[in-house]
């Protein structure tokens, strides 16, 4: 750095910002500042950036960054040397009035050659930015950049002009060590004025350096500015109270999302318990925790000796802003709001009880599915089709009627979509089935299967844990599918509005985690028959390479296959995933071996050849073999083919690539004495129909060519 660095501290200060996007706001903003800032050489890449945000604020402190950026060298092409020198070496007009325009001399010229032309470019010095300047362009274009679905418009108090942010804004503070940037934004100018908590802080707290901006805010104004010590305050509070309580808070991944949210909504946080009453534990767990989660923002508690759902405590945590003496009106407070909440969560399910999921069904004809695919009870009847296909899959002996309990549960699926408790809480949707379809006598596989017909619904979430479930998932999800890109909605680049993408993910994960053979064209173009004339376009063929695509993603990403190794697989059209994992498990193993590297390039050699020839046969003449090397080769086809197609029939890809590796030899022979494309035609036609006989035989498995560097 050129000049003097110090600790840079930049704050806006707002009304509340919306909670669960805190954290994404409060990285943007530091992120773009600190970028800003880099591009314009007044600090560095690796230098230390933190990030605060609370409800009411984003702030970044960078530590260090320069008054003044270093200046810089730049050269800039001008013209041609032909152009900017006459016949005597003198400078034209047009290199002199160049040379006004940059206020310059001919002495900062250089000459450079270029593509053989001789080219002028000027030598500069450009001057270094200002702090000032370049934090006002980096903080304007912070603000501009955050990542806002939706932005508010506000009048500044001049009552005159107006400006958009997400919230208003209050407050600006730009610091560089003790001193104050003049630099503005959203109507606002800079100062080193800070904000304590709304009720619990002092409403003003000057700084006199950058440095102190954490602890001051802390110390004076009640709040914690790190989101992340912020953070982990609150889950601190939250174990250190359940296990106060002989509780626990249960699996982490259950209640993340909700510590991110209370951590948007806090400044300095404490918790506190809270209590409702016993009988409303006979209400479905599932809806006491949603109710609590998503209404009040309480984190709910298991009981220790069992953190099942069967487990859930009548006690509650509450993550407050507020830190007091004597909170008993705050908690007081809260359990007066959670009862009635309780309550019709209560009353929702002893109504829904009264009525069979059989007899809603004709309510579900009312609901709309989609207006070229008609109703839910329609799409019911198009699963329900699909599931026992998908059921006879899984058990094509019968013995277990796992298609004929799938038919059932697919009947039923949706039925929960029209009962109180799903209306108030669509997140149950699955959930309340499950509870309903045991209120009214169905077996037990069947009322899971309702509940878990969803899944996977997002990228780790599990299959369905019995067949009926896997059966009625692998149903919807393919129903979906079909239909959707039968009417035409496919997905378009980012845009995905009907998840199309997950489906198919999950389609993936049902077929190979439960290692199904079926092949994807039988079932998706019996899917497409489900739908009768509804379609506009069969689109089989497309959701097979849809499907393909996303489970080539997989093969990548989590299994670690070469995309060379993917394109060797698929080109042998195979569309059954159990089957195409085994054949890239051979594959694999293949590759490996010493005679691979020559095969493969062989094969590719091979290909090439009738290619160019334009050959479609697989007939040779042994008769009409002369030369000693195709005599060998035919010889060692005979002895290797038969045992190699006979294992790869038997699905033993990996033996079947090994017989073939003892081709090596005489295909190698054969390419070094044999001429293919003899002048004799008959000879031609029969040595390229010997090649054509071997390229099939060889690429049963995968096409090897795609392996040859």
């Amino acid at each position: 750095m050129s000049s003097k660095t110090e600790m840079l501290l930049v704050e806006l200060f707002t009304e509340e910002l919306p909670p669960r996007a805190l954290q994404k706001l409060g990285d943007a903003f530091a992120s773009a500042i600190h970028t800003g800032l880099v591009i314009r050489g007044l600090t560095t890449a690796d230098a230390a950036v933190e990030m605060f945000a609370t409800p009411r604020r984003l702030a970044v402190r960078i530590g260090y960054v320069s008054a003044v950026a270093p200046d810089r060298a730049e050269t800039k092409k001008l013209m041609p040397a032909k152009v900017a020198f006459d016949a005597m070496g003198n400078a034209t007009p047009a290199l002199q009035k160049r040379l006004e325009k940059e206020a310059a001399m001919i002495a900062d010229t250089v000459r450079k050659i270029e593509g053989g032309e001789e080219l002028i470019y000027l030598n500069l010095s450009i001057k270094g930015a200002t702090l000032t300047e370049g934090l006002q362009v980096a903080l304007t274009d912070a603000i501009n950049k955050l990542p806002i679905p939706k932005v508010m418009t506000y009048q500044l108090a001049d009552g005159l002009s107006s400006v958009q942010f997400v919230r208003p804004a209050h407050g600006l503070v730009a610091m560089h060590g003790e001193k104050v940037i003049a630099v503005s934004a959203l109507g606002l100018n800079a100062d080193n004025i800070i904000h304590g908590h709304r009720f619990q802080g002092a409403k003003n707290i000057t700084l006199k350096h950058a440095n102190e901006y954490e602890t001051r805010l802390e110390k004076d104004g009640g709040v914690i500015a790190s989101f992340e010590k912020r953070r982990h305050e609150i889950e601190r509070l939250l174990i250190l109270h359940a296990e106060q309580l002989g509780d626990v808070l249960g699996n982490r991944d259950d209640y993340v999302a909700l510590l991110n949210e209370v951590t948007g909504l806090v400044e300095m946080p404490t918790v506190y318990v809270g209590k409702f009453e016993q009988e409303f534990l006979v209400v479905p767990a599932e809806c006491l925790i949603l109710t609590m989660k998503l209404n009040q923002k309480y984190f709910p508690l298991f009981l220790s000796a069992d953190e099942s759902l069967a487990g859930l405590s009548s006690r509650f945590l509450i993550v407050s802003n507020m830190r007091l003496d004597d909170p008993r009106n705050v908690i007081e407070g809260n359990q007066r709001v959670v009862r009635p909440r309780l309550s019709d969560a209560q009353f929702f399910f002893e109504t829904d009880k009264k009525t069979k999921l059989i007899d809603r069904l004709p309510k579900l004809a009312s609901v709309v599915y989609h207006n070229k695919l008609g109703t839910q009870l329609e799409r019911s009847q198009r699963v329900k089709s699909i599931a026992l296909w998908c059921g006879n899959e899984l058990d094509p002996s019968g013995k277990e009627s796992i298609g004929a309990k799938a038919q059932n549960a697919a009947e039923l699926a949706k039925a929960d979509l029209v009962t109180d408790m799903v209306g108030e809480f669509p997140e149950l949707q699955g959930v309340m089935g499950r509870y309903y379809a045991l209120n009214d006598g169905h077996a037990p596989d069947i009322a899971l299967a309702i509940e878990e017909h969803y899944k996977p619904r997002f990228a780790g979430d599990s299959i369905p844990a019995n067949d009926v479930g896997v059966a009625l998932a692998l149903a919807d999800k393919v129903e979906t599918l079909v239909g959707l890109f039968g009417i035409g909605q496919l997905p378009t680049g980012d845009k995905d509005p009907f998840a199309l993408r997950r489906h198919a993910l999950g389609v993936v994960r049902i077929l190979t985690e439960r290692r199904m053979a079926t092949k994807l064209m039988a079932l998706f173009s019996y899917a497409t028959k489900v739908f009768g004339d509804k379609l506009s376009v069969n689109p089989a063929e497309s959701l097979v390479t849809f499907t393909l695509e996303r489970f080539a993603g997989v093969l990548k990403e989590q299994q670690h296959f070469s995309q060379n190794q993917i394109d060797a697989v698929y080109a042998s059209g195979a569309d059954c995933l159990i089957d195409i994992n085994e054949r890239l498990a051979a594959l694999v193993y293949f590759s490996q071996m010493p005679e691979a590297a020559s095969l493969a390039a062989a094969n590719k050699r091979i290909g090439n050849i009738l290619r160019q020839a334009k050959f479609v046969g697989e007939t040779y003449s042994v008769k009409s073999l002369h030369q000693s090397a195709e005599i060998k080769l035919v010889a060692a086809m005979a002895q290797v083919l038969p045992e190699a197609t006979h294992q790869y029939e038997q699905k033993e890809y990996r033996k079947s690539l090994q017989s073939l590796a003892a081709l090596r030899q005489p295909v190698d022979d054969f390419f070094d004495q044999v001429m293919v494309n003899a002048d004799d035609p008959a000879v031609r036609a029969n040595r390229l129909g010997l090649l054509a006989t071997l390229h099939r035989a060889m690429n049963q498995v995968a096409d090897l060519s795609k392996l040859a560097a």
